[in-house]
């Protein structure tokens, strides 16, 4: 048996504090395949997570392995400075698959530098430091786009390059507009963007929105809002950023991209994505029409972004996923996980929501007949689950009392049955149903 407290300290003596661990007793993972995970004691576990969604397609895909091991046998790197066949190839997917006509690709190594690229873009061809962003939002960890996360939890810094203002509306059933009907929700939300842009001092540069809320608990609006506040942004001249980071490639079964539930009034301008298209590997990047993407007017590159192998990888992994129809998998196995999920929570008091689209579930611990957030019991679960041989993740605005439920493309039915069931026995262990 290996003894996981050694490795612990070791991280805690050279790692930051704020570098969080799940599990009371942290596990060390070691190896995987398809859905599943082991620990460094040989524990196996369903993964309902995929590093924070990122193993999108399933663990050690023989595929993708092929690609990166055959293209870092030729050549590692070479930065943006030379022709690349590899990042052009996946760029020329990319842009075709995005729905912006005129799309130009611009690859980084994560979702928050994506975002930040996404910020460049819109300021400079703007001329303004002025974003919209949604409450309880989450865009990642750098100065510029904490200063645009609606949520306490992961902004450290007050201070900010940027004028952020706070729109209502991706938070469905919790605000003052909870009560009213989809169609009254969409309303009260463009009024309220309509009230912001007249608080706001010359003209915003651009509304930056996750179509379903990651870190904030897998939270959304109705279909249709982000639509119709672009018939608001255009009439001010203003971009639309869609966050793809975690919602794009298929994950919510419906749709492609999550914006595509809001299309009635066309893409967005700019389009940011990362995780999932990797499977692992370091690739985040933004999709802009050409206009918004060629404003910038000096020297830039990108010495890890685009890289020959996380680009193999991603072509490999985008194939894989297209050829396989992961996309309908996420809605048909993701649609039957989600019925089991809310028979199963019809149960338990304590919860208080099951909410999602795809192979991307939330559900929300609170105390049971109130609406306060329960994170003691979230936590609980976690650790309850994992005793039972599934990992999952947790989020939301309030408290962190949301489990993330985000496994790979590729679950199966029976590995779905398998998750809900242990996810059950954990719910009723720590709240006695």
């Amino acid at each position: 048996m290996t003894n996981p407290i050694p490795l612990h300290n070791r991280h805690r003596s050279v790692l930051p504090d704020w570098l969080a661990l799940y599990y009371d007793r942290p596990i060390e993972l070691t190896h995987g395949e398809g859905r599943h995970v082991w620990d460094a004691d040989g524990n196996r576990y369903l993964d309902f997570f995929g590093g924070i969604l990122t193993t999108m397609t399933a663990h050690a895909l023989p595929e993708v392995t092929k690609a990166v091991s055959e293209q870092a046998g030729r050549l590692i790197h070479s930065s943006t400075l030379y022709l690349n066949r590899p990042m052009i190839e996946l760029a020329e997917r990319i842009a075709a698959l995005s729905g912006i006509p005129d799309a130009r690709v611009f690859f980084t190594t994560s979702g928050t530098e994506a975002n930040d690229t996404a910020l460049l873009l819109a300021t400079a061809y703007r001329r303004s430091n002025q974003i919209l962003a949604m409450r309880n939002s989450y865009h990642g960890r750098s100065f510029s786009t904490v200063s645009i996360t609606g949520n306490r939890g992961w902004s450290p810094t007050s201070l900010s390059p940027l004028q952020t203002y706070y729109v209502h509306g991706a938070v469905r059933t919790r605000g003052p507009f909870a009560h009213l009907s989809d169609a009254e929700f969409t309303a009260a939300a463009v009024a309220d963007l309509e009230d912001v842009l007249g608080q706001a001092r010359g003209g915003v540069a651009a509304l930056i929105a996750e179509p379903i809320q990651g870190v904030g608990g897998f939270t959304s609006p109705p279909d249709g809002l982000y639509g119709a506040f672009r018939e608001v942004l255009d009439r001010h001249g203003i971009l639309w950023i869609s966050d793809e980071v975690q919602t794009g490639w298929g994950r919510t079964g419906d749709h492609f991209w999550g914006w595509q539930a809001h299309a009635q009034s066309g893409p967005p301008d700019i389009l940011t994505f990362a995780k999932g298209i990797g499977n692992g590997m370091a690739i985040g990047g933004v999709v802009a029409r050409a206009e918004v993407m060629n404003c910038i007017d000096t020297n830039s590159i990108s010495t890890f972004g685009g890289s020959p192998v996380t680009m193999a990888a991603g072509v490999a992994n985008l194939g894989y996923l297209l050829e396989h129809d992961l996309q309908g998998n996420a809605r048909r196995v993701g649609g039957l996980l989600l019925e089991r999920l809310r028979a199963i929570s019809a149960t338990v008091p304590a919860v208080r929501e099951v909410r999602g689209r795809g192979l991307m579930a939330g559900l929300e611990l609170t105390r049971p007949g109130s609406d306060e957030a329960d994170p003691a019991a979230a936590a609980a679960v976690l650790e309850a689950a994992r005793e039972g041989g599934l990992l999952l993740g947790k989020g939301g605005g309030h408290n962190t009392s949301v489990l993330r439920i985000a496994p790979p493309l590729s679950l199966t039915v029976a590995e779905a049955e398998e998750g809900a069931e242990i996810l059950a026995r954990a719910l009723r262990s720590v709240h006695g149903n």
